[in-house]
């Protein structure tokens, strides 16, 4: 279940994408992701797939584990498919009492959905080239200029990191509990859809234990290393802008110039 899971997950390949800053990379997905939201034509949308599918393609990283990653999505790909296809006005193809299915909604549903795993295989591909620690100390870098407003910039940089970072440790210890139940002759993936769903409230109590637990184990870990708030806290490894750095910048701001402008000229 845990390599079935793209955010939070690193993997080592000696990429391209794995020598680059940290900050090159938030700033560059920052870009893509609102451009990509501007997507409203069959062109942009091709243009766009095949500029995701080469990033893919330049991480190294086997497809398998992107598509594998995509799996667990499917219910909520199949919902936003779902509400555009049932409630979008238009040209109607297809009815059963009031069910109504128009032209415009598939094409909406297909679009959105489409979008939405563009959106993922791009911070997929941030996750996993990136470690939690330097992904942690990249957008602290980045937010430093909001110390001077007392935000908590390094307690929040390390927050949203341990957040990804626990997804898969939450999703190993979910698999951990159902190992045990199923080792105990009570296997949940042989019950009917419905009946699974209800069962795996039960396993939300132990999961939410195990959760604090873990949570008060590293937060005891952390205090042993005296990180207190991390203020003025130095680094081994010091970020130096290179000029690989500057042309990926350079490449995603020329994408999203230009997928903006196309979208623009195609209204």
């Amino acid at each position: 279940m845990t390599n079935q899971v793209l955010i939070g997950q690193y993997i080592e390949t000696h990429s391209v994408f794995h020598r680059l800053d940290p900050r090159i990379k938030l700033i560059s997905l920052l870009i893509l992701m609102l451009s990509f939201i501007s997507l409203h034509t069959g062109i942009s949308y091709l243009i766009a797939s095949v500029f995701v599918i080469g990033l893919v393609y330049l991480t190294r990283i086997p497809v398998v584990v992107f598509w594998r990653g995509l799996k667990p999505l499917w219910i909520i790909l199949l919902f936003t498919f779902a509400y555009h296809l049932l409630f979008t006005q238009g040209h109607i193809i297809w009815s059963w009492g009031w069910l109504e299915i128009t032209t415009e909604g598939l094409q909406n549903g297909g679009r959105f959905v489409w979008r939405i795993v563009l959106l993922i295989l791009l911070a997929a591909i941030l996750t996993l080239t990136t470690q939690p620690l330097t992904l942690a100390y990249g957008l602290q870098k980045l937010m430093s200029p909001l110390s001077k407003l007392n935000v908590p910039v390094e307690q929040f940089s390390l927050m949203i990191v341990i957040a990804i970072r626990f997804i898969p440790t939450i999703l190993e210890e979910l698999e951990r509990i159902l190992l045990a139940q199923k080792a105990r002759g009570y296997d949940i993936t042989t019950l009917r859809f419905p009946q699974r769903i209800l069962a795996y409230i039960p396993i939300l109590v132990p999961l939410l234990f195990t959760i604090v637990q873990r949570a008060e184990h590293l937060s005891d870990a952390i205090d042993a290393r005296a990180y207190g708030n991390g203020k003025g806290r130095t680094s081994y490894r010091q970020l130096h802008l290179q000029s690989i750095d500057y042309i990926v910048i350079g490449i995603a701001i020329v994408f999203a110039v230009s997928l903006l402008l196309l979208n623009i000229m195609n209204r």
